[in-house]
């Protein structure tokens, strides 16, 4: 097996054992701590400490401890997330949160870096274009990736699924689900009831053991990269703070960044709207909470197939047609999903939904970092760092105002944001087609003026 292509897996590997246990924890903690806001708050808390981080900390861990370390040190912030669950309270919750979150952008930015350098590395050996390595790359992690949802929610569905049943929903309670809810306030119904303290340390025993995996499985086997740290007179040297701080933000100079900022701030948008809504106020509140984890694998299979699938068709049908198809998917998911009012007995309509989310999200995901990834090539670090920055942004405002808006009027805002952001990336493909355009032409007028100077003579 290609040395690039082994540690991408073992990368792959070590991310899918970690999110198994935090995938499947996010989509429980605003149907397991509703109480007073808990889970939500402790979600929007955990991205205000990845916006916070995404400033200026991946710069200079990458550039201090390269990019492998960078990722075992941030993966055990997520382990700490876990066991604060074994104790859930604001004491516990919030600080493993701030501190999850202080790990989430070096953790990220970090992999966007080693994969993009990975590709870059194998494409020149073996003589093919850079972009397209990077795309496939990033294909085959977010298939494995993305399918930590799939083994996270099955495990929760498994364990919960050991909770004694209540009947059917009354009619009272599902007139109040889907777009029409505002603040829960069917949240204390036997259908979406907590379950049992036992069966959720078991679940959490679980999960922590996975993410604690992830640590050795990455610190063991994965090889560290060249190209990560900076050098100068054969001595690494680290930026300070400030410096990193201010190369974070310098990229803003670039037109192009600017942009593209609400690819990620949409993308944080509609992660948490299906995280914190979708399965609140659709699934827990017409289905009961032991189906959450059902259809969440629902959306994480169909996302990890897209994935692999989206990262071998770029090379064919250009990113273009990708977010034309993602765009076209989530407008069509949040207009349904305004009209709809879910039922019980409308069972799959749930996967359905679930599912056409996947296929959108696997766009966002797999396109979005391969774009930043090959448009500032020579800025890497930089350039993930802003685009956890700006999804951190779109995750902390989403969990933000969960608690104060209904759901439709979150829905019209993933509307307005999907439809500004799509401009955006068009007038950014605009750019660059300019861009390509202009050397060509270039060299095509430099033989006719040869020739006239030839005729001359």
């Amino acid at each position: 097996m290609d040395r690039s292509l082994r540690n991408v897996l073992v990368v792959s590997l070590g991310f899918l054992l970690l999110f198994t246990a935090y995938g499947g924890l996010q989509n429980l903690q605003s149907s397991l701590y509703s109480e007073a806001g808990l889970g939500v708050a402790a979600l929007s808390t955990l991205y205000c400490g990845m916006l916070l981080s995404s400033m200026f900390l991946p710069p200079v861990l990458i550039q201090k401890l390269g990019c492998k370390w960078t990722i075992v040190t941030s993966m055990c912030c997520y382990v700490a997330f876990s066991l604060g669950n074994f104790y859930a309270s604001w004491y516990t919750l919030v600080p493993t949160s701030i501190l999850l979150g202080l790990g989430a952008a070096p953790l990220w930015s970090a992999q966007g870096t080693y994969l993009t350098i990975m590709g870059n590395a194998h494409a020149e050996k073996a003589g093919k274009a850079g972009k397209d390595v990077v795309n496939q790359y990033f294909g085959i992690f977010f298939l494995i990736f993305q399918s930590s949802g799939v083994w996270g929610n099955l495990i929760s569905s498994l364990v919960f699924g050991q909770t004694p049943t209540h009947g059917a929903v009354p009619e009272e309670q599902l007139l109040s689900c889907g777009a029409s809810d505002c603040l829960m306030a069917t949240a204390s119904t036997n259908s979406s009831s907590r379950p049992s303290q036992e069966l959720i340390y078991t679940l959490l025993g679980i999960y922590t053991g996975s993410g604690v995996l992830a640590v050795l499985l990455t610190a063991v086997l994965l090889e560290p990269v060249k190209g990560a740290r900076r050098t100068r007179e054969g001595k690494e040297r680290a930026p300070r703070v400030w410096s990193a701080l201010l190369s974070t933000f310098k990229l803003f100079r670039d037109k192009r960044l600017r942009l593209l900022v609400l690819l990620p701030l949409y993308s944080g948008f509609e992660q948490a709207f299906l995280a914190g809504d979708y399965t609140r106020s659709y699934t827990t509140c017409a289905l009961g909470i032991q189906y959450v984890g059902y259809v969440m694998i629902c959306f994480a299979a169909i996302n990890a197939l897209c994935s692999l699938l989206y990262g071998k068709l770029a090379a064919h049908t250009g990113r273009t047609a990708l977010f034309a198809l993602g765009a076209i998917t989530h407008l069509s998911c949040i207009i349904a999903l305004l009209l709809w009012r879910p039922h019980p007995s409308q069972l799959a309509v749930f996967f359905v939904f679930s599912g056409l989310w996947g296929v959108a999200d696997a766009v966002w995901q797999t396109q979005n970092n391969a774009l930043y990834g090959v448009l500032f090539e020579d800025n890497k670090e930089a350039a993930f760092a802003n685009y956890r920055l700006w999804e951190a942004l779109g995750f902390v405002v989403a969990f933000g105002y969960s608690t104060f808006l209904c759901v439709s009027v979150k829905l019209y805002i993933l509307l307005g944001i999907l439809s500004l952001a799509v401009v955006a990336y068009g007038v950014v493909e605009c750019l660059e087609s300019r861009k390509l355009a202009w050397p060509l032409a270039v060299r095509q007028t430099k033989p006719e003026e040869e020739g006239e100077a030839q005729t001359k003579m």
